[in-house]
């Protein structure tokens, strides 16, 4: 009797722990867009207008992608996994204090709250693949069965957005300067990695610096979901570094930062309701 119940109250609490997260994701989402006049419309028109942007910039007047097929719907695919890996990593690293109230009254466990806030560019990111998909068609691109590879791409990254969201997230709690200077990181990020430029100009200017950007894990993303859903003429980690086990270094990555983070936003946990 006793190891019955003992069995049921973690799937009692688990239980809780599904509608909790649920029903948060739902409130961030809705609050998101809410007193807006074009509401969940946002959720499209932001990452459609800085591609718009960066297309008439770049490939109109600088005339960059020339030499890559279907260079629109390429641009398209980079800003809108670039403006998940931002959105997802600051919701995720605000989210512990805007739920300060929630956690000094409630006792749960404090990961549904990131894990709620970042799902909500989840959620958007979905509805923009559809736009991306949709415009791919449209552009020419023929459908293949590598674009059932493109989730697991999509996984990775959500993977390294929210041990970012974790890590910066525990330690926004006491030194609240930490998403500033992350926000200042991520616009110097944004330069580092082949969002606007194809891979050619820096293979072109410098092989090591090539191989270098391409082992970075949001540039390995990016490429690859590019090379399966788009043409398979992207220059990616797997294609361009020769050493099997250096294309492996972005996964790892992942996992690390993943991992790391994980252990260390449970043990800063304990004290969030105390700091907030």
């Amino acid at each position: 009797m006793l190891k019955y119940k003992s069995m049921k109250i973690p799937n009692v609490l688990c239980k809780k722990n599904r509608i909790l997260l649920k029903e948060l994701t739902k409130t961030d989402f809705k609050l998101r867009y809410q007193g807006s006049v074009l509401g969940y419309l946002w959720a499209l028109l932001r990452p459609l207008m800085m591609f718009a942007i960066l297309y008439l910039v770049f490939s109109k007047i600088l005339r960059f992608g020339g030499d890559i097929p279907h260079y629109p719907v390429y641009l398209l695919t980079g800003t809108t996994l670039w403006s998940f890996f931002t959105e997802c990593t600051m919701q995720g690293i605000h989210a512990i204090v805007q739920r300060g109230d929630l956690i000094r009254k409630i006792c749960f466990p404090k990961y549904i709250v990131v894990v709620s806030a970042t799902l909500t560019a989840v959620i958007n990111l979905l509805i923009n693949l559809v736009v991306v998909i949709i415009f791919a068609l449209i552009n020419g691109v023929v459908p293949s069965v590598t674009w059932l590879l493109v989730p697991i791409f999509v996984v990775e990254l959500y993977a390294l957005s929210l041990g970012i969201s974790f890590l910066l997230g525990a330690i926004n709690v006491k030194y609240r300067d930490i998403a500033s200077v992350w926000d200042v990181l991520i616009q110097a990020l944004f330069y580092a990695v082949p969002i606007i430029y194809p891979m050619s100009m820096v293979i072109g200017a410098s092989e090591i610096a090539a191989k270098l950007i391409l082992l970075n894990p949001i540039a390995q993303v990016i490429q690859d979901v590019r090379y399966n859903l788009i043409t398979d003429t992207t220059v990616t980690t797997w294609n361009y570094v020769d050493n099997p086990w250096l294309c492996l270094i972005p996964v790892f990555a992942v996992v690390v930062i993943l991992a790391l983070a994980a252990i260390y936003f449970r043990r800063k946990s304990k004290f969030f309701a105390e700091e907030i």
